[in-house]
């Protein structure tokens, strides 16, 4: 159905292409759809498209679109779940259509480089608050002092109904000065000092700490990797990072959930390396920390911004708690993830392993 030169240009392409013919019958795939799928190009050439992907697919729709509208269309982030290998993966669908009814698709699986590539900009967005936050420790908290104060003097002679206007006044400026405290942490940037940490004993303070607090209505699993070895960091910044995605997940279940779940898990992740910024030096982040609950999870539209500074979608959020988390996570040369699902979400931090001069695991202190 093609010239050789054709056929050779799609064999080359890095990205799965597949022909789809007015019956849904697959007349084309190049090599990278081979490997994708786990089909030989014959056995793929016999079968439709419904029979290599699951029927309720998005994919199957976005064809019969393409078709009617007879131009291109782009789906993103479309979950796809191989019903050979059973692994299920996201995807960017591109879609056009040609002559004779035919539409051509072509997959771009999302891997964890592109979540990299995302975690860059949060970590660069984080630090972006460094001066903003010294100017403005700077240039409110002194001028909020003297609002504060006069509304008090204010206070003492005012009748019963402006009173309230001026309790108002101080709990708004006390709210304010609580926000620019939290800012002042972007820009902290004395040496912190790091070493080996036991993160199961970073999980169970946490998880002690929210249990006997905002989370004592919420049921915990755990599920630890027992055989980890220590992480490289910090351990009262560690736990100032599981405390709160810890306590976003409390938070997004919500106070009147009576089946609410967090699962706190550990695992050792091969294969992961992230170069660091301003050399050519590559670090290995193994230890994955994920923190998960059954909450109603995050939306689209929400996801590309979430850990700037200033988003959030509590009434009385400040958000920079999770700025905050990847400031800190990018400083200990880690990244940090949200995987997002219906009625699930998903945060996984992946730290660096602790190493002893001579190059071994060292051992972490136990808790």
């Amino acid at each position: 159905m093609s010239d050789p030169t054709s056929e050779m240009i799609i064999n080359a392409l890095p990205l799965p292409v597949l022909t789809i013919g007015p019956d849904e019958r697959i007349l084309q795939v190049n090599m990278a759809a081979e490997h994708f799928f786990d089909y030989s190009r014959r056995m793929m050439q016999r079968q439709r498209l419904r029979d290599i992907i699951p029927f309720s697919s998005p994919i199957i729709a976005l064809v019969d679109e393409v078709r009617r509208r007879r131009a291109s269309v782009s789906e993103y982030r479309v979950e796809l779940a191989s019903p050979r290998t059973g692994v299920e993966r996201s995807v960017d669908v591109f879609a056009t259509h040609l002559d004779d009814d035919l539409v051509v698709l072509m997959l771009q699986e999302r891997t964890i480089a592109d979540k990299m590539n995302r975690q860059l900009t949060h970590r660069g967005a984080a630090r972006s608050m460094v001066a903003l936050g010294a100017m403005l420790a700077h240039e409110i908290k002194n001028p909020l002092a003297g609002i504060r104060g006069a509304a008090q003097l204010l206070e003492q002679s005012a009748a019963e109904d402006d009173r309230l206007l001026t309790r108002l006044i101080c709990d708004e400026s006390d709210r304010i000065v609580r926000i620019v405290e939290r800012m002042e942490l972007f820009g902290d940037e004395r040496p912190v000092e790091r070493g080996p940490v036991n993160v199961h004993g970073v999980l169970d303070q946490v998880k002690r700490s929210a249990q006997s607090g905002f989370a004592r209505h919420i049921r915990f699993v755990e599920t630890y990797d027992p055989s980890l070895p220590p992480v490289l960091g910090n351990r009262d910044q560690l736990v100032q990072v599981i405390l709160n995605l810890v306590k976003n997940a409390a938070e997004a279940i919500g106070a009147d959930a009576v089946d609410g779940e967090i699962v706190l898990s550990t695992a050792f992740r091969t294969g992961l390396r992230l170069q660091v910024p301003g050399s050519r030096e590559r670090v290995s982040l193994p230890i994955e920390v994920a923190v998960r609950d059954n909450g109603p999870g995050v939306t689209a539209e929400l996801l590309p911004d979430l850990f700037d500074p200033f988003v959030t979608t509590k009434a009385q959020g400040s958000g920079l708690g999770l700025a905050l988390v990847a400031k800190i996570v990018g400083d200990h040369g880690g990244i940090v993830e949200c995987d997002p699902a219906p009625r699930r979400t998903a945060f996984r931090v992946l730290l660096p392993m602790s190493h002893a001069r001579d190059g071994r695991e060292s051992s972490a202190e136990t808790e």
